[in-house]
């Protein structure tokens, strides 16, 4: 079936390397990851596009509209580049899912006709994200109560971290130790191997001094076999089978059809996306009803899909998705150049980074047209977020 000349594609697609918060990327900022992608996704363009929007997910920066302020700064890096003072910006607030998200809601814009060239993506800098507190009532003697993060839900519902939601899901579902580990080490493995051929070469954009994903090893079993639970006493859930706190970003160019179409170029169609909700005790389980829910609508089958890249913040959350999906743990097709259990996790780029990775294995790789990539991520709160994209040349 041919695609509508308005629905929404996908043309152009980067990421920074994935730095370990405190580490690699510390001294960056989240503007500074996010102008320079912004930059170089519209690079691979052919030039004289004008941008009508920018959509960044962003979770735990300094607040403010953040994609307004990255389309200044790319602004007076470049002023004669396609990133002026007139082009506008949003920031949206999906905790974990939040650069899928803006993908998902820039590509509503572009298919309502609301813009021609919008970009769209997320950014995290866990290193130089602000120390939050809560204002003691005017005239208390009491100081600030700083607190670690914005509540995922109301505390009659128990709040719960997501790592210690992880343990839960675990627990509900069966799911070992054994397995968590063994799906970590197989994640760093995958991403080891993609690091040493290349793969990842053509998304880059150099931000700092990084020249890799900074968390990717290689994990030794026995070392795994002794790591403690680090969330629940007696949990499953450990620093090897859990994603690290990350900084990166990403960002993608959504265009409608008729203008891929005239630009020559290659894409991901956005065939379909959903958001939806779940327990929100176990929000690892929020992207088995988003992404049965988004197949359902568009008449596709899980078997229908050439790459699935699900945001690996922890195996349990993976392993809870396989098992829902019936889907073996090493499925080749999923995330098949390691996740971000092995890359890192920007909480507010992830989902963005896993649309850029379907970019590459699909399009950079020469899938044929037709050929299908889901992105889907676990939300805090319990939600789930999926897109599901079709391969148009």
């Amino acid at each position: 079936m041919s695609a509508s000349p308005d629905s929404p594609v996908v043309v152009a697609a980067r990421r920074t390397w994935i730095g370990t918060a405190g580490h690699g990327l510390a001294g960056v900022g989240a503007v500074d990851l996010a102008a320079p992608v912004l930059g170089a996704a519209l690079s691979d363009l052919p030039g004289g596009l004008d941008v009508d929007d920018v959509v960044l997910g962003n979770c735990t920066g300094p607040g403010g509209n953040l994609a307004r302020v990255a389309v200044l700064a790319a602004s007076l890096r470049d002023p004669d580049g396609p990133l002026t003072e007139h082009v506008p910006g949003v920031t949206v607030d999906r905790q974990c899912g939040s650069g899928l998200a803006a993908i998902l809601l820039a590509a509503q814009g572009v298919r309502a006709g609301d813009g021609d060239v919008v970009l769209a993506g997320g950014v995290e800098s866990a290193s130089t994200a602000p120390l939050r507190a809560h204002r003691p009532p005017r005239g208390s003697e009491n100081l600030p109560v700083p607190y670690d993060r914005a509540p995922f839900t109301p505390p009659e519902l128990g709040d719960p971290d997501m790592g210690a939601a992880a343990d839960a899901l675990a627990r509900e579902r069966g799911i070992g130790r054994e397995r968590q580990d063994a799906y970590a080490a197989r994640s760093h493995a995958r991403a080891l191997a993609a690091h040493a051929a290349g793969r990842f070469a053509d998304e880059m954009v150099p931000v700092g001094t990084l020249d890799r994903d900074e968390r990717a090893r290689r994990l030794d079993p026995a070392l795994l076999a002794r790591l403690p639970a680090v969330f629940t006493p007696g949990g499953t859930v450990t620093a090897g089978n859990a994603s690290p706190l990350s900084d990166g970003a990403a960002a993608v160019v959504i265009v409608p059809e008729r203008v891929r179409a005239r630009l020559g170029v290659p894409g991901l169609r956005l065939v379909g996306g959903v958001t939806h909700g779940c327990d929100p005790r176990l929000p690892g389980w929020g992207p088995v009803p988003a992404v049965r829910e988004l197949l359902a609508r568009t008449g596709r089958s899980i078997h229908d899909v050439a790459a699935i890249e699900l945001v690996e913040a922890f195996a349990a959350q993976v392993l809870a998705f396989t098992g829902a999906l019936r889907l073996p743990d090493d499925d080749a097709r999923l995330c098949a150049d390691g996740g971000a259990l092995a890359l890192g996790h920007p909480w507010g780029a992830s989902g963005a980074v896993s649309v850029v990775r379907l970019f590459s294995r699909l399009v950079r790789a020469g899938a044929p047209a037709g050929s299908l990539g889901l992105a889907a991520a676990a939300v805090g709160g319990g939600l789930g977020v999926a897109g599901l994209f079709e391969v148009v040349r």
